[in-house]
């Protein structure tokens, strides 16, 4: 069965473009295309999506409707993945998308539309319930950090963990999956937020940050 999709997208040049590299995939069915934040609103009421494709800034205020939807749809539908296109590859973006965690989200940068198999890749994964952060939004992360490989110092053991925090784990399923107590995992984030240099910042975009940093590899 195709992935149910709805295209959010204020340029009506992005939106021909879309609507015409979506159609001829048999991965996707493409149920409504939207001009507007109020537009999507609608749609996905109507049709209940397995995946909304939106653009970072739309009508009514241009600034972060995208980011906003993706975070009113993770309170009320929870299953509908959300991947956010945008031109902008400052890492504060994927990082508010992220901020109420991973799975089913993605961001990848407009010039991906160049290639449709990342595209719908990246919708395939969403729908599925995984994550994609676009390379160079990662690449722009990391430099911010040090001119040094900031995976390198973490031991093999935090590596595992940060493996499972990327996929969208809480610390008691990382726990249980490792057969190691909540505390020992509490121990090893903690570990890995201060080796990435991540201290001073909230829990979620520390870990967020973490998960980044690993795709990143």
């Amino acid at each position: 069965m195709p992935i149910r999709v709805i295209v959010a997208e204020d340029s009506l040049l992005v939106r021909a473009g879309l609507r015409s590299l979506l159609s001829g995939r048999p991965e996707v069915e493409l149920v409504a295309v939207c001009a507007d934040l109020g537009e999507v609103l609608a749609a996905v009421a109507e049709h209940d999506p397995d995946v909304v494709l939106t653009d970072i800034r739309m009508p009514p205020t241009m600034t972060d409707e995208g980011i906003r939807l993706a975070a009113r749809l993770r309170r009320e539908r929870p299953s509908t993945g959300v991947v956010v296109l945008s031109q902008y590859d400052d890492p504060e973006f994927a990082l508010a998308l992220l901020a109420d965690g991973s799975p089913g989200r993605a961001y990848l940068l407009k010039e991906r539309m160049s290639d449709p198999r990342e595209l719908v890749g990246a919708i395939v994964a969403v729908a599925a319930g995984g994550s994609v952060v676009d390379a160079k939004v990662v690449e722009a992360l990391v430099r911010g950090h040090a001119d040094r490989s900031p995976l390198a110092g973490l031991t093999v053991r935090e590596q595992e963990v940060l493996a499972r925090m990327a996929t969208g784990k809480d610390n008691r399923a990382i726990a249980a999956g490792m057969f190691l107590t909540v505390r020992a995992v509490e121990k090893h984030i903690n570990s890995i937020f201060a080796k990435l240099g991540l201290g001073e910042e909230p829990e979620v975009h520390k870990r967020v940050k973490a998960v980044l940093l690993h795709l990143a590899g």
